[in-house]
């Protein structure tokens, strides 16, 4: 996607501080940290939101999914860690491009809001 600002970090047209990359999924650390350790975990393919999750890209999408786990242990979250998405502007999705926020480093409560 042209104007999207995840896509521009997957192609390498804007800087990100990277924990992690494979074949399908990047992860790299939140610019405006909501916890000591936040990390943005996208597939490099484009896919909006999980709305928009289809035969095509399922599989993408899932392998982005399953690299947190191994993402939130190199990052040293032996004790639990949170994962949140957005989808749609209601929902609070601010960039339209499918991503995993992988929150930790510090005791959350049960209730997010």
């Amino acid at each position: 996607m042209e104007n999207c600002i995840f896509c521009k970090i997957i192609n390498g047209e804007l800087p990100s501080a990277t924990v992690y990359e494979d074949e399908n999924t990047l992860a790299f650390r939140d610019i405006n940290p909501a916890a000591p350790i936040h990390v943005l975990v996208i597939p490099k393919q484009h896919i909006i939101s999980l709305d928009d999750i289809n035969t095509e890209n399922k599989k993408t999408a899932a392998n982005c999914l399953a690299a947190i786990p191994e993402i939130a242990k190199n990052l040293g979250l032996v004790g639990g860690y949170r994962v949140i998405t957005n989808i749609g502007k209601d929902g609070g999705q601010v960039v339209p491009h499918l991503h995993f926020h992988l929150l930790g480093g510090k005791k959350f409560k049960e209730k997010i809001v």
